[in-house]
């Protein structure tokens, strides 16, 4: 049940998906992938919209590198692990929901436990490895996944259904070269945003995820435009043995 302080914390949320939707939003459990610069927007937002539990892993430290992008780190913050500078902020934002920082790699070792009894995977990741791990995981558990990636002007979200949709290596069968890549701020706040939204859709039921569908984001031009994604029948995760 919600509280008279999230009633109204929430009042305008509420006319749009009803205290249902709102008490479904404080259930759910997110489990994000990264808290740089896809990871602060994608946190913050479902934070304020007030999502029951956030579990926040990221292995990196504040740089000055990424205070141009990555929201929830400031200048205090350098040197400090991404996750406790993000929790700090979260905390402060909304007091009334539960944040999960862990600062740790995530691998083979430790994937399925982070996933486990999570509601949703959201992708904030800035390697290929590691959102095909994710990918495998989200298929093994039946728990969708958010995909997102950004670089200069450009992004990409896609949402990830198992057993209903194209999974993340049918969209990309091979990973591209990996490299420090080049990015405005802007970027990866429109593309986590667009997560974020995909993830209140998926836990309250509205409207009509990017499900099948893979969105992209051309910032110079200021056009966003989504294509149609197939599962892959050769696929070797979703077409095989992994697919739930």
């Amino acid at each position: 049940m919600l509280t008279e302080q999230e009633r109204e914390r929430y009042a305008r949320q509420i006319l749009l998906f009803g205290e249902e939707g709102q008490e479904r939003l404080k259930k759910a459990k997110v489990f994000i992938a990264g808290a740089g610069g896809l990871g602060c927007p994608i946190a913050l937002y479902l934070a304020v919209a007030g999502v029951g539990e956030i579990r926040l892993v990221d292995r990196d430290t504040v740089d000055r590198t990424n205070l141009n992008r990555q929201v929830l780190h400031w200048e205090k913050d350098l040197g400090m692990p991404k996750v406790r500078s993000a929790e700090a902020k979260l905390r402060e934002a909304n007091p009334d929901i539960r944040i999960k920082a862990v600062a740790t790699t995530i691998d083979e070792t430790n994937a399925r436990d982070m996933v486990t009894g999570a509601d949703l995977i959201v992708d904030a990741m800035d390697n290929f490895p590691t959102r095909y791990l994710l990918n495998r995981e989200a298929l093994r558990s039946g728990v969708p996944l958010i995909h997102g990636a950004i670089r200069g002007f450009d992004g990409q979200v896609a949402t990830i259904v198992p057993g209903r949709t194209a999974c993340l290596e049918c969209i990309f069968p091979e990973a591209p070269p990996a490299e420090v890549f080049p990015v405005v701020g802007t970027t990866p706040g429109i593309i986590g945003l667009i997560q974020a939204n995909e993830a209140i859709k998926y836990i309250t039921g509205a409207g009509d995820l990017l499900a099948g569908r893979l969105l992209i984001w051309d910032g110079l031009a200021a056009t966003l435009e989504t294509f149609t994604v197939e599962p892959r029948p050769d696929c070797p995760v979703c077409g095989g043995e992994m697919r739930p």
